[in-house]
């Protein structure tokens, strides 16, 4: 029981799902896709997190009705329009694209989560989206997750999907995932969509205590510009049929399918990050020796959300004095002179003093793809782990022009 595999797919993956993607004349760029539906055909239970931005859209204050009943059975998702900011239409909006997907695929508009994703304070164009609807609707299939998953797509390069198959008690269980996301990202419950989906049977208690765990040691754990987004959401249905063993937060089941689960966020939140605006390095902050968890994280969030340490990382850079500032400001309790600092295998920082270290073998460290800084503050037992990215003159040029 719990062994565990990565396999190919995405939502679809699991049992029971239908996905479609297509081009419904959202985005300027008539060739790339810009509406998703998932669809699962039996009966699912719907857990979520959200964005915590006060600013939240329409999309998000009305997915967060249909998750706090607790059930769902389809996503509709657009890219190219965030439909934040837009006021009593944007609402309407939303709940027209929920209702229609309702319409065409035999549900209740209650059972379908609404998501969107692209520029804020406009409204979306709903005719073009029911016509969309339509057409996906007519299109499901098991083969369809590749391109749902490329339909949500906005500054994203690539398409982020990917699974898991678990060995359960009863039998099999398959885990699947899209996300997208390349920039607006930081540790605020995240600042992406991502949609998972399970042929595992829970409810909605450990359903949420499942996703909590997992959204909180991923999606919570990443920054590529320390901004949060007004649209984050991470959804998680699960339609396990009849005669699957019903999993709860006491089943022998239930630790292995949280890990699962948290394996497939983790995934889908380094291809964030590898994807980042403009980003040359994927960078994985490793703090030890805090007084405790939370010391850790402040610590390695501040680090990781750092512009001068970014932009350092991006010119290679060894220069350590901006990780000690960081780690100064960050709130945590800290004596200076137990700090140490490693970069890969080579100590930069010795009991907060510089230590004896070869400054090109340091720029060769920092000239790689994939750079692992390690903190120990030698104050506890504290520890954690965080992903974030460089920050180079691409993002700059990215972000410049995006809505123009």
């Amino acid at each position: 029981m719990g062994e565990m595999q990565f396999v190919p797919g995405g939502v679809t993956a699991p049992k029971g799902y239908v996905a479609a993607g297509c081009y419904c004349g959202i985005k300027k760029n008539a060739s790339a896709k810009d509406l998703a539906l998932v669809f699962s055909k039996r009966a699912a239970t719907a857990a979520g997190t959200f964005t915590t931005n006060r600013m939240q859209a329409a999309s998000v204050l009305y997915s967060k009705r249909v998750v706090d009943k607790g059930a769902a059975r389809a996503v509709v998702a657009n890219s190219g329009c965030a439909n934040a900011c837009t006021g009593a239409q944007g609402l309407r909006n939303a709940e027209e694209m929920a209702s229609s997907a309702a319409e065409k695929l035999g549900i209740s508009p209650d059972e379908v989560i609404v998501a969107s994703t692209g520029v804020i304070g406009e409204q979306l164009p709903i005719v073009k989206i029911r016509e969309g609807i339509e057409n996906l609707a007519g299109t499901l299939s098991q083969g369809g997750g590749a391109d749902a998953a490329e339909a949500i797509l906005t500054t994203d390069t690539r398409a982020k999907q990917v699974a898991v198959e678990l060995q359960s008690s009863a039998g099999p269980i398959t885990i699947g995932g899209m996300a997208k996301g390349a920039g607006m990202i930081a540790p605020n419950m995240a600042t992406m969509l991502s949609f998972l989906t399970t042929d595992a049977s829970l409810g909605k208690k450990p359903l949420h205590l499942a996703l909590t765990a997992a959204v909180n040691q991923s999606f919570n754990r990443i920054s590529v510009d320390g901004d949060s987004s007004t649209n984050d959401m991470v959804i998680l249905l699960a339609n396990g049929g009849p005669g699957s063993d019903v999993i709860t937060e006491r089943s022998a089941d239930f630790k292995p399918f949280t890990q699962a689960l948290t394996a497939v966020c983790r995934r889908l939140a380094h291809m964030i990050v590898e994807d980042g605006e403009g980003a040359t390095k994927f960078v994985e902050i490793v703090v030890k020796g805090a007084r405790d968890n939370d010391d850790a994280d402040r610590v390695a969030r501040t680090i990781g959300n750092s512009l001068l340490v970014k932009t350092a990382l991006f010119g290679a850079d060894p220069n350590w004095g901006r990780i000690m500032a960081a780690i100064g400001r960050s709130g945590a309790q800290v004596e200076p002179g137990r700090v140490a600092i490693t970069l890969d295998d080579l100590k930069l920082v010795s009991g907060g003093m510089a230590a004896d270290f070869s400054e090109a073998r340091a720029r060769e460290l920092l000239s790689k793809r994939d750079i692992v800084i390690t903190v120990n503050l030698g104050a506890g037992k504290g520890e954690t782990r965080f992903w974030t990215t460089d920050l180079s003159c691409e993002y700059v040029t990215i972000n410049a022009s995006y809505r123009t």
